[in-house]
């Protein structure tokens, strides 16, 4: 039987948010290949390899799925989330580049952080938004701050993973300054940490209320544009703009 490499998307933390399709590739799958918390949430079972590797060798895990896929391995690579925002699938396709024997490649859907986040807090994103990665370790920080300043300026609501590590104490607190600047202090901004695990906390505040420590790596931060306000319990963004 000849390989394939699936990177599915398990989505934001609960079993019930995992489409029917990542499920059933990975139960064909021969081999699962991840970050280590995330390989963790794949049972295990007979005929099935676990591969599980450090959150920072996403080049040589695209690599070496290929490598089992073209030894006949049916493999998954997982990610949480959607494996297409910030994850695995670019990657992969940036350790296809040059090969001449890719294998059969399907990337499988999930849903992500952010929109499960979004949910939960009812609809801040519901006019134009985007999202930013706050994590420098693949980009410069001056391309951070470049990007949130003309996010602002265009008025967009967004969306902001890893916010806030032990390695990068320091970043969240200079983005809330300029977040604060660029859009004043009585913006709503939404934490969002563990969305759909037992863990879960969700907490909106002002610009001028929020503090760096109300975010770390599990959490998920959205802020609204202009005309985002509450609504009873929850916050959502109007799809009109005046």
């Amino acid at each position: 039987m000849s390989g394939w490499v699936a990177v599915a998307g398990l989505g934001p933390g609960a079993d019930d948010l995992v489409t029917p399709e990542v499920r059933a590739a990975l139960a064909e799958a021969t081999d699962i290949v991840g970050y280590i918390p995330y390989v963790a949430r794949v049972a295990p079972r007979a005929g099935l390899a676990l591969h599980p590797s450090d959150n920072r060798v996403e080049l040589e895990r695209a690599r070496f799925a290929l490598h089992l896929a073209a030894e006949g391995k049916r493999v998954a690579v997982v990610s949480s989330g959607d494996p297409g925002v910030f994850a695995m699938a670019s990657a992969l396709f940036e350790a296809l580049e040059g090969r001449e024997d890719a294998p059969e490649i399907r990337i499988l859907p999930g849903i992500t952080a952010m929109l499960a986040a979004s949910a939960r807090i009812g609809a801040p994103l519901g006019h134009d938004f985007c999202a930013i990665n706050l994590s420098d370790n693949l980009k410069p920080w001056a391309l951070i701050e470049k990007r949130l300043r003309l996010a602002a300026e265009a008025d967009f609501a967004m969306a902001f993973y890893n916010p806030r590590s032990k390695a990068r104490p320091e970043g969240f607190a200079r983005v809330l300054e300029i977040l604060r600047e660029a859009c004043g202090p009585d913006r709503l901004i939404c934490f969002a940490r563990a969305v759909s695990t037992p863990d879960e906390a969700i907490r909106t505040v002002t610009l001028a209320e929020a503090r760096p420590e109300m975010a770390d790596m599990r959490t998920v931060v959205i802020l609204g544009n202009s005309a985002t306000r509450r609504v009873g319990p929850w916050v959502y963004t109007p799809r009109s703009v005046p």
